[in-house]
């Protein structure tokens, strides 16, 4: 063959992207038929490189390559046709090879050859004794062969490598652990997933060094992944920036976490993202055959964010963790159904209450579900998965809906009090959210100023820009806007002076044990008051939950409070009574001062 003609069998070979790749039980299977059949102690599928022959699946052999100088692979992939070496001591072209030197005797290799003609390498088997290749064993090998080119394509045509890392990739994996399954069963064993960073971190560095210092990073993971599992281990690509793979059979499992948290330590600490990124694994003990393995990717995907949501860099996958996430996932899907159904959503409001003449100037509206299965569903369970969804908008105007119904209604008794209601960072992204709670209140003939609108600090700084924008158009309407839970997102009192809001909700975990005495949260709280006043808005503390605290904040200047000392939060029809009776009680009180 000439040279031209090598350069592009060469090209061809290296497209494909499958030397030095880790083991495939997918091969390895073929491998172990190839020895059978010719009863024989090795066999290999052995692709032709510039100087070596590198074996991607192998039996009977410990090293993974040798010199391509007098392998009789060499011409089988050079000539594309297959290759009988009934004793390579007899032969002079073998006779002082390297495997002659081990104490191979026969060969015989089929032709692995691309549908353009192109040869990379043989499917061969060896052995330590002379011998000749009936017919019959010759067509076994070549369609074998020809087997092994069609795992060739399959994994080149339809993605079970990933370009990007050169490792398999998630359907590889997938494949992989039903073969274990088939092959091994009963076996123990730990699988492994690996995520590189956190989506936040990810989106940093995208923004600030682009998506090539991603792709580093998968492949600096890749280089140090295979580095860990060593030459005779599979990881497997299996997302962005996850990958996966699988312990040896039988491993003590507190011994093999002690020995991965050490080797992704030594890992992180050469790598030069390791102040910026964060690495969690998920570990799922498992029995081959015993569980699905899209189940294992999913529970050990789970047992990764476990790990991330309790800071921590290992998690492992339990029962009582299924069944949570399970819950989490049917709640999701519920939740669209929920939004169309008149009977499960609902509105309750709390009271808020001018702290210094006790009487109640308004209410928030907070949203409540009554699954028709699960039964009542607390909000700090289902809101935060609400607001990882796309549904996060249409949930903000159910509510703002609702609100708008519950103050049309009122005002038809002769009740007016104002509603505060929670509008997420999604709905000030909006196209036209301003727009449509205007739409609304005049379709129900409510006065703008009886709706204000809560945002809590991250929203507002998620896109500066665009949220003051909206809250801007909110505010020409008429809305009146508040800043909720300050003290828990970022903080920053620069942008105070520029917001068009008009009250401030200083955060409960700030007022919950407030007390007179002057401690640190004392002197915070006082320091906070002291400032929104002089920015000119009005300041109302949540969480109150004793008199004293009332009594604190009272004498601090806060002008409102909202929490369990003065009320929990209603039905809408208890909330004109409660006011009645509030209105009673201060009257009496007055009459008796």
């Amino acid at each position: 063959m000439n040279v031209v003609d090598e350069e592009a069998r060469l090209d061809a070979l290296h497209e494909l992207r499958l030397l030095d790749t880790p083991p495939s039980e997918s091969f390895d299977r073929i491998t172990r038929m190839a020895s059978q059949i010719f009863s024989l102690p090795i066999a290999a599928v052995s692709l032709t490189d510039r100087d070596r022959q590198w074996f991607k699946s192998r039996v009977g052999v410990t090293h993974s390559s040798i010199d391509r100088e007098k392998a009789p692979c060499a011409l089988v992939a050079e000539t594309g046709t297959n290759v009988v070496v009934n004793d390579l001591l007899a032969d002079p072209r073998y006779s002082s090879s390297r495997l002659a030197n081990d104490g191979v005797r026969f060969y015989a290799g089929a032709a692995l050859v691309t549908r353009e003609g192109y040869g990379l390498g043989a499917l061969c088997v060896l052995g330590t004794e002379p011998r000749t290749a009936t017919v019959a064993e010759m067509e076994a090998l070549n369609d074998l062969a020809a087997m092994v080119m069609s795992q060739i394509e399959l994994q080149h045509s339809f993605g079970r490598i990933d370009p990007l890392s050169g490792l398999p990739n998630r359907n590889q994996f997938l494949d992989d652990l039903e073969d274990l399954a088939r092959d091994c069963s009963t076996q123990r064993r730990i699988a492994v997933l690996v995520d590189l960073a956190h989506s936040k971190e990810i989106n940093n560095l995208l923004r600030v060094m682009g998506a090539g210092r991603i792709d580093d990073l998968v492949r600096d993971a890749a280089k140090a992944l295979r580095g860990l599992l060593g030459s005779e281990r599979t990881a497997y690509h299996i997302g962005a920036t996850q990958f996966a793979f699988v312990s040896p059979p039988n491993v003590d499992k507190e011994a093999y976490l002690a020995l991965l948290a050490s080797g992704f330590a030594a890992a992180r600490a050469e790598s030069n993202v390791r102040f910026v990124t964060t690495v969690a694994l998920g570990v799922v003990p498992f029995t081959a055959g015993e569980v699905r393995p899209r189940d294992l990717l999913r529970q050990a995907h789970n047992a990764a964010q476990d790990a991330r949501r309790s800071d921590g860099a290992v998690g492992t996958y339990s029962a009582s963790s299924e069944i949570a996430h399970r819950r989490q996932l049917r709640l999701i899907n519920d939740w669209g159904s929920a939004l169309e159904d008149t009977n499960q959503l609902r509105l309750v409001f709390q009271p808020r209450v001018d702290l210094a003449s006790g009487a109640c100037v308004g209410a928030e509206a907070l949203l409540r579900w009554h699954h028709p299965e699960l039964g009542e569903v607390s909000p700090a369970e289902f809101i935060p998965l609400v607001e990882q969804t796309s549904m996060v908008e249409a949930t903000t105007s159910w509510v703002v809906g609702a609100a708008i119904r519950q103050l049309a209604a009122w005002r038809r008794t002769g009740f007016e009090k104002p509603v505060s209601v929670n509008v997420s960072a999604a709905n000030l992204d909006e196209h036209g959210f301003a727009h449509q709670l205007q739409l609304q209140l005049l379709k129900y003939h409510v006065r703008p100023e009886l709706l204000e609108v809560e945002v809590t600090e991250s929203a507002i700084m998620t896109d500066s820009g665009r949220a003051i924008a909206c809250l801007e158009e909110l505010k020409r309407i008429g809305i009146r806007i508040a800043i909720d839970d300050f003290g828990t997102g970022q903080s920053s009192l620069a942008y105070l002076q520029s917001l068009p809001a008009s009250v401030v909700k200083i955060d409960q975990s700030f007022v919950r044990d407030l007390t007179a005495c002057e401690d640190r949260s004392h002197v915070l709280v006082s320091t906070m008051i002291a400032l929104f006043h002089k920015l000119g808005y009005r300041v109302v503390a949540e969480g109150i939950e004793t008199s004293a605290a009332a009594l604190t904040l009272a004498a601090l200047g806060c002008d409102e409070g909202q929490g369990y000392l003065f009320a929990r939060p209603m039905e809408a029809r208890n909330f004109p009574d409660w006011i009645e009776s509030q209105h009673a009680a201060l009257e009496t009180s007055h009459k008796a001062a």
